[in-house]
């Protein structure tokens, strides 16, 4: 996609200081930029770098505009180089990115794609080869379904969605509009819950009936599996991102905004409210509630029923707390393995 500075900053909101009709094509780093590539900075540090390098503009913050200004009277690298002034430079980075990216033109549905008279696709929608529709889905206007994905009985997926290669959606599922979910992800199996007969010591399953709901603009990493709930939902509140082989158990309710890391297991009827931030390897147990904006570290672990409270505080350690608390328990810990020596 070949845009203009002026087209990019009304699009974007941004100031734009220089030359509007020089255009450029794709967002780079500063190392590989070409002058047909937007870079973006976020202080002084990083500027001269920028200015020096191939880029044909650079979006940066309000601290920018003096060297701009002086540019203008002197001569300067900043005179060659347009400026987009943004309040969140990164953010607009990654904006820019979405508008300069090429459209999929590839759209329609693949002549070895299985979808039957029942279906109701929306418009411009791509299903891609040896993909299989249920009964009765719906797929909303521009979503694309990728290559091998299986897509159960009475599916609703909304606009605008992404569905890479060989996703697995099962009956009972719904995603609103904008999800992306990565190769591999497997959504709405039956959870891992069983009764054990006292008599015989043998485990039977318990019901995994209920439903999966995605809302509006949550993203779900490569191999990652979230269960149906039992009785009831499992639900994914909107603009949470899921991170790749991330496993989230039947009836968990995640609320709004959350962010999931890698290889992060969540168990079954945990609670995790919005703006939550879960680090990588993370346990969670059975009936957990993580209340809203605490941050869980890395390899974390939260026994059943706890409660972590704290809006912006840190929990460490197995079981969880405070980071403070857990430091100073290691110092204790190492004092004192001095002290026997």
């Amino acid at each position: 996609m070949k845009l203009t500075l002026r087209h990019l900053a009304d699009q974007l909101g941004c100031r734009l200081l220089g030359d509007s009709s020089i255009a450029v094509t794709s967002v780079s780093s500063l190392q590989s930029a070409t002058n047909h590539s937007l870079v973006f900075v976020e202080d002084t540090q990083h500027l001269d770098a920028a200015l020096s390098s191939s880029a044909a503009a650079v979006i940066v913050g309000e601290f920018a505009v003096g060297e701009f200004a002086a540019g203008d009277s002197a001569t300067s690298a900043t005179t060659s180089k347009p400026f987009l002034i943004s309040s969140q430079p990164r953010l607009t980075f990654a904006r820019a990115a979405r508008l300069l990216r090429d459209p999929d033109r590839n759209r329609g549905i693949h002549p070895s794609a299985m979808v039957p008279a029942s279906a109701e696709i929306g418009d411009n929608v791509a299903i891609g080869p040896r993909a299989i529709l249920g009964e009765h889905v719906r797929v909303g206007d521009e979503t694309t379904i990728d290559s091998g994905s299986v897509i159960g009985d009475g599916v609703v997926i909304g606009s605008h969605c992404r569905l890479d290669a060989n996703v697995t959606i099962y009956p009972g599922t719904t995603l609103g509009g904008r999800v992306i979910v990565k190769v591999g992800a497997v959504l709405g199996s039956a959870g891992f819950g069983y009764v054990r007969d006292s008599q015989t010591g043998r485990y039977e399953q318990s019901p995994q009936i209920g439903r999966l709901v995605i809302e509006d603009d949550v993203e779900i990493g490569a191999n990652s599996t979230i269960d149906r709930g039992a009785l009831d939902e499992t639900r994914i509140g909107r603009g949470t991102k899921i991170d790749n082989l991330v496993q989230i158990g039947h009836n968990v309710q995640i609320g709004q905004d959350v962010i999931i890391v890698a290889q992060t297991g969540i168990s079954g009827s945990a609670i995790i409210e919005d703006n939550v931030i879960i680090g990588g390897q993370v346990g969670i147990a059975d009936h957990v509630r993580i209340e809203a904006g605490a941050i869980l570290g890395a390899q974390s672990g939260i026994p059943s029923k706890k409660v972590i409270r704290g809006k912006g505080v840190v929990f460490w350690g197995t079981p969880a707390r405070p980071i403070r608390d857990y430091l100073k328990e290691l110092a204790f810990l190492s004092r004192s393995a001095k002290r026997e020596r």
